[in-house]
């Protein structure tokens, strides 16, 4: 959805201002009178609406979502992820579009706030492969979206090729999937499987020792605390790169390429997932205890990139994609490297609602990346 940002802004245009999906006609600027080729809606508009509903879900996880058994989430995470291709590969409006996008957004939050709680009744090693599968889960919506749309599909078309990915999600959990009873972690991963509710049931879940329904608001806000010093950098770390991605790609537009706006912007969001896919699989060959670095080498990629679209002073849109791909590596690496700190650091008992409230960082960075990203659009897009 991210990748289509800008098609779902500017494939309804009058006639006289031509969306650059279509081929034919030499894209006009939307906005004339601007340095900047802008769409009258920032693409952080569909950042908003991919990420809000995520970021309810997620506040709202913590508190009560562990008591609902994990195969209806996951049911509702396809269903909803099937809906949202639906609603914008045959919406006749950018409203729908966006309807469509807040179903994709119960679907991530969802799915994710359920797979990274079910990481705590495996070994810890599937944090790794969790992370690994979330970048190339990126990666593959971004290049597929990119791939499909050069090749000559319509966006439309694009859209309703992707239907068969929450079909393999839901075949993948309820066919593929081990139940951790079955799983034997050994040595230092050793887990009490004891504890552990069945992957696949219909009844609510028993309340049994060293599972997150049997913390106490106290337990749980201790824990929370504890989990600040994880929390605020990757907080910090997705500001900044989401900052970039849905308030200045857009205006990232090099006119002396052979690219279109819109092919530009769908080359930026795949580079990035690619640099997001080789960091969040590095975890065996690289892993970082200060995730504070990090956030710092992300807010200078910010002002760096901000300092370009304000004194266009890169000559090249491959240095651009050069950033952008460094950008994705930092994004992946801090992910990757907090969850596992997290998954090392902190006991049995608390390590499933550990990773239900850690998974709030993104979506909080994200959402207020693209609550300032939308007037920072208006006010560069009405400079001559």
């Amino acid at each position: 959805m991210l990748s289509a940002a800008h098609d779902i802004l500017s494939h309804k245009r009058t006639s006289g201002n031509q969306s650059h999906v279509d081929p034919g006609p030499t894209p006009i600027p939307h906005n004339s009178s601007s340095r900047f080729d802008c769409n009258s809606v920032s693409t952080a508009a569909v950042l908003l609406a991919d990420i809000l509903p995520t970021l309810v879900i997620k506040l709202l996880a913590p508190l009560g979502l562990h008591l609902l058994p994990y195969s209806p989430r996951v049911l509702v995470s396809g269903i909803c992820a099937a809906g949202s291709f639906v609603l914008v590969a045959f919406s006749h409006s950018v409203g729908t579009s966006l309807c469509g996008v807040v179903f994709a957004s119960i679907s991530s939050g969802l799915g994710e706030v359920t797979f990274l709680s079910l990481t705590a009744f495996y070994p810890r090693a599937v944090i790794s492969w969790w992370s690994s599968g979330t970048g190339g889960a990126g990666l593959l919506g971004a290049l597929s979206y990119l791939g499909l749309t050069q090749a000559g599909l319509s966006p439309q078309q694009t859209l309703l090729s992707m239907l068969g990915i929450p079909a393999l999600l839901l075949a993948s959990y309820f066919l593929l999937l081990t139940s951790p009873e079955a799983q034997d972690p050994g040595g230092e991963e050793e887990a009490e499987s004891a504890a552990r509710q069945p992957l696949i049931r219909t009844e609510a879940p028993e309340s049994k020792p060293g599972s997150s329904s049997s913390l106490s608001l106290r337990e749980r806000w201790t824990v929370f605390k504890g989990l600040l010093w994880y929390i605020v950098p990757l907080v910090v770390v997705y500001f900044a790169e989401y900052f970039i991605n849905q308030g200045l790609f857009e205006l990232l537009f090099f006119r002396n390429t052979s690219l279109s706006h819109a092919q530009q912007y769908r080359w930026y969001q795949m580079l990035y997932q690619a640099g997001v896919f080789a960091s969040r699989s590095s975890l065996r060959c690289c892993r970082i205890r200060f995730t504070w670095a990090l956030a710092l080498l992300q807010c200078l990629n910010l002002v760096f990139l901000l300092a370009d679209v304000w004194f266009s002073f890169l000559p090249s849109i491959y240095l651009v994609f050069l950033i952008i791909l460094y950008e994705g590596l930092l994004g992946g690496a801090a992910y990757v490297n907090t969850f596992h700190n997290i998954a090392l650091e902190t006991s049995d008992e608390h390590r499933e609602f550990a990773m239900a409230a850690t998974c709030i960082s993104d979506t909080l960075g994200i959402s207020l990346s693209g609550l300032l990203a939308l007037p920072l659009h208006d006010f560069l897009c009405q400079l001559s």
